[in-house]
């Protein structure tokens, strides 16, 4: 059931009003351009969410990869959260996952063919992509979790909501688990509502519809997470398990946002399940390796450790895991796939992609030239937002960066009618992920 995992802080509400009036002035500052938000004229893709973590950005990231990644050459850009290193980082063959993060390089290793990179600094990150010698072949870049980054502005924005926690029955920090406003999704192009059951029924895509309350050139599509079989975390070490629909007990290590859909999974495929739950993106110490060490040696046998993919990187580099537990350790994989509409979302992608391309070549020159991002024609002002000035209108070096935060019209074309228009719309206020 939608909204079955929310839970309010009430007593917690004052502070998220002093904190929602911290977003509404963020907001207010770039709205009216005294904080400049930055377009380029090249394909961008922003993946992101409004909630704090767990809507599944990194398995619909590794999804739009796969479906471009044949024809294009694809660049995901991430801030690189709990990393070790500052900057701008290029994943390479012999690249760290602390220097990038658990979740870049989880695609780093996913996907070796693409480009790979993290920097805070979104501008700088996608300045240096497209001017690098190493990337500047650069057709498309992917934002990793850059909804609330609104010093960038995606040609086509992606909002992810997990079904299991609608936005509209959600609070902001801290009482619930709102980086910003629900008004917020107005930015989004594609609105798509994850983690979804498989057998849903008409009403139930009416009632989503309706609280969503999207507007007319917003699109929604539905996603599920579909479970692909059991690798071992050590391959030379743990005997491979062929059917995973009945397993003995289940040590379930996750260190992710939010695991009660696992959880839920799992509960109804393995005789027992012994949750073990560490804080998003944990850092395996040597005393949580020796908790998991001391929890397996305890559980009733047979017995196998199941944990995500993330949590499989830190857990291979973390020492001090005894024989048993590295010959009982399983991976769970997990993809993405639309419950309906597929060839559309697809289509939609490739479309935008395919029509912004052709700027790519222009924008690696602008980039090795100058810092500043080409200028969009400025639209005509919507009612109730301001006039453009004179000024505006001259795109120099002192204004070219400045963008009209009201509609702008991105085409995707309308062949066979599976084309769908997305149009950019005022932006709302949030925070830096």
């Amino acid at each position: 059931m939608e909204g079955d995992y929310i839970k309010i802080n009430h007593w917690l509400k004052p502070l998220s009003w002093l904190y929602g009036i911290g977003v509404w002035i963020r907001g207010f500052l770039f709205d009216n351009r005294i904080i400049k938000s930055k377009e380029y004229p090249f394909p961008i893709i922003g993946v992101g969410n409004i909630t704090v973590g767990g809507s599944g950005k990194t398995p619909h990231v590794e999804y739009l990869v796969k479906i471009l990644h044949e024809t294009l050459q694809i660049a995901v850009l991430s801030r690189g959260y709990k990393r070790k290193s500052k900057g701008f980082v290029l994943a390479k063959r012999d690249t760290q996952m602390t220097e990038i993060g658990d979740e870049p390089f989880q695609m780093h290793r996913k996907f070796p063919d693409i480009h790979v990179a993290v920097d805070a600094n979104r501008c700088r990150g996608i300045e240096t992509i497209m001017s690098g010698e190493e990337t500047h072949n650069t057709d498309v870049i992917i934002l990793d979790d850059a909804y609330q980054h609104r010093y960038v502005t995606p040609g086509l924005n992606i909002l992810l909501v997990d079904y299991h926690r609608l936005i509209s029955n959600d609070a902001l920090l801290p009482a619930g688990r709102l980086r910003e406003p629900a008004s917020a999704k107005w930015r989004a192009d594609i609105v798509i509502m994850t983690k979804c059951p498989t057998d849903m029924k008409p009403m139930d895509y009416r009632i989503l519809q309706r609280a969503m309350s999207l507007m007319p050139f917003q699109k929604m599509f539905y996603t599920t997470m579909v479970q692909k079989p059991l690798t071992p975390l050590f391959p030379r070490e743990a005997p491979e398990i062929r059917d995973d629909s009945q397993l003995p007990t289940v040590l379930l290590i996750t260190g992710i946002a939010s695991p009660e859909h696992m959880i839920a999974d799992f509960e109804g495929k393995c005789k027992r399940l012994v949750p073990m739950r560490f804080p998003d993106h944990h850092p395996f110490s040597a005393s949580d390796v020796e908790a998991i060490n001391m929890q397996y040696r305890m559980i009733e046998k047979p017995a196998i450790i199941v944990t995500t993919e993330k949590d499989g990187i830190r857990l291979s580099e973390a020492p001090g895991l005894t024989t048993a537990v590295r010959q009982a350790i399983y991976v769970q994989p997990i993809e993405v796939q639309f419950i309906q509409d597929e060839e559309i979302f697809i289509d939609t992608i490739e479309k935008y992609v395919h029509k912004s391309n052709r700027y790519s070549s222009m924008a690696t020159r602008a980039t090795q030239q100058s810092s500043i991002a080409v200028p969009r024609p400025t639209p005509l002002p919507r009612e109730g937002q301001p006039q453009p000035t004179e000024r505006d209108a001259v795109p120099n070096a002192e204004n070219s960066n400045n963008t009209w935060n009201r509609p702008r019209p991105i085409s995707t074309g309308n062949q066979g009618g599976t084309g769908i228009p997305i149009q950019r719309h005022p932006s709302f206020p949030g925070f830096d992920s």
